[in-house]
């Protein structure tokens, strides 16, 4: 990241609007390097948070008594309010300066990860797990609106292409830091220094945003939309809570009335925002960003990206630990080969001559498709998979960061600077939004498959259980890259489309 710089820092931070309220002698913004490493750090303890527990789930589930639906809501639940509440943190960012809720974010997600380290319970690690997700929510929007308002041009590219690989790569090397942090077993605490690891983290980057981050324009002007966030916080919520639930309650019809609810408050949302616009008000969602040409397809193949994310690496822990007796430093270790794949690709995307640069979405989820089925293949019928599997790991990584980071690139690139916030929850939103979506389609199918978890590793019928439901999964997996696949075609075609007019 030390490469990523502009001309001349001063005119840069003018021209993008920030301002030292402290004034010159008290506090001095940070240059370029220094603010993307400071708020990537923030963002990568957030992105962290959402798989790093995958790889925890059976030793919580040993070391709590956890039940399926409780250990689907530790994963689940963090993600659940992160996406639910993330439009509203990006609004406070342009209400309150995006330092101040920055820090903010930080200082809640620090706290909350002491107690989530401390929980003596299934119950109060729940509750600070929708607590962390809370405080993520209002401290990642303001990530990407610091970075938007300070770099342009070139520089503006090199530094999303770091927070690309930050916000996505994070996925995969969190089932990396859970399975040593796990197998260290530091102070007999198992589990627990997954979460403990966030707390000294924290402390740094308050201490370093404090002094050296810039405070930001502020709009009081775009005011926080409350019916709009009302409406569509609600449709988030009917939507994945009886998702997370649906498998281990039966799929009671309470489930199925909430999520046709979410549809009609879908459509409620949609229908306040336009009233708003009409009255000259600023919608949490403004439609001109949805009808930038390859900005709507875009966003639907970063939701299927991340929904492949949550999905297959949740799915993968439970099999290489719960099916095979794997230990969590050998699961978090097997993803190791995706981790190096994706930093690899997403950092270097940019290097390819532009004529093929086109396609690179395309036949990124469709080698992401060839690597998942070549997983399926090597875990059929118990099968362990040995240097193959680390190949077809590393053949994922690469797919999904050949589609995700220059996909999430190019649409970001799109965005106005005046609509960064704006963007910045609606995007990530969309992003945990697939997290979740994946973690509660395709782990609530394993789960049905396989049956329930065993209290410690099995390789007697568990293992041919786990086996069947990990194959099955995998392959509905594939197909639904195939899917983003297809979209990420229509985006394309839709940008050629509109550069020929």
């Amino acid at each position: 990241m030390s490469d990523i710089s502009v001309s001349n820092e001063r005119a840069a931070g003018i021209s993008a609007g920030l301002r030292d309220p402290a004034g010159p002698g008290r506090r001095r913004a940070a240059g370029p390097a220094v603010l993307v490493a400071i708020v990537l750090a923030g963002q990568l303890m957030a992105v962290l948070d959402t798989s790093v527990v995958n790889v925890a789930v059976p030793s919580i589930h040993a070391g709590l008594h956890a039940s399926g639906a409780a250990l689907q809501l530790i994963v689940a639940g963090y993600v659940i309010s992160y996406a639910v509440l993330m439009v509203t943190g990006a609004r406070l960012g342009d209400l309150y300066g995006h330092r101040r809720v920055f820090l903010t974010g930080v200082a809640g997600f620090t706290l909350a990860s002491l107690g989530c380290g401390l929980a003596p319970a299934t119950g109060p690690l729940i509750a600070l797990r929708f607590v962390q997700g809370a405080a993520a929510a209002v401290m990642i929007p303001q990530v990407l609106s610091l970075i938007q308002r300070t770099f342009t041009g070139a520089a503006r590219a090199r530094a999303m292409r770091a927070y690309s690989a930050t916000l996505a790569g994070g996925v995969v090397l969190g089932q990396i830091v859970g399975g040593l942090l796990i197998s260290a077993n530091l102070f007999s605490s198992t589990w627990r220094p997954i979460f403990l690891v966030n707390v000294p983290i924290g402390l740094l980057v308050l201490a370093a945003g404090a002094r050296l981050l810039p405070a930001g324009t502020r709009d009081r002007g775009r005011g926080l939309d409350p019916a709009g966030l009302g409406l569509l916080s609600l449709a988030v919520l009917a939507l994945v809570v009886p998702l997370v639930l649906g498998q281990p309650e039966h799929w009671p019809a309470w489930g199925w009335a909430s999520m046709a609810a979410s549809a009609v408050l879908v459509a409620g949302f949609v229908l306040a925002e336009r009233r708003l616009s009409g009255r000259g008000g600023a919608p949490i969602v403004p439609g001109r960003l949805l009808r930038l040409p390859g900005v709507a397809p875009g966003i639907a193949a970063l939701f299927i990206n991340m929904t492949l994310f949550g999905g297959f690496f949740f799915a993968i822990a439970l099999q290489l630990q719960s099916g095979l007796g794997e230990s969590a430093l050998h699961a978090g270790l097997t993803f190791a080969p995706a981790a190096a794949a994706f930093g690899l690709v997403s950092l270097n995307w940019q290097r390819l001559p532009a004529r093929l640069r086109p396609g690179l979405i395309v036949g990124g989820f469709t080698v992401a498709a060839a690597g998942m089925l070549g997983v399926a293949a090597l875990l059929h019928g118990g099968g362990r998979g040995g240097a193959w599997l680390y190949l077809m790991m590393a053949t994922i990584g690469a797919g999904m960061a050949a589609a995700f980071s220059p996909l999430m690139t190019g649409v970001l690139m799109r965005i106005p600077v005046a609509d960064a916030a704006d963007a910045t929850g609606v995007i990530v939103t969309v992003n945990q939004l697939g997290l979740v979506v994946g973690v509660a389609t395709f782990g609530t199918l394993y789960l049905n498959l396989a049956g329930a978890l065993p209290a410690a590793p099995s390789l007697g019928e568990f293992r041919l259980l786990s086996a069947h439901a990990g194959t099955v999964t995998i392959v509905a997996l594939a197909a639904a890259a195939a899917m983003g696949g297809v979209l990420a075609g229509l985006r394309e075609l839709s940008l050629r489309t509109a550069r020929a007019n």
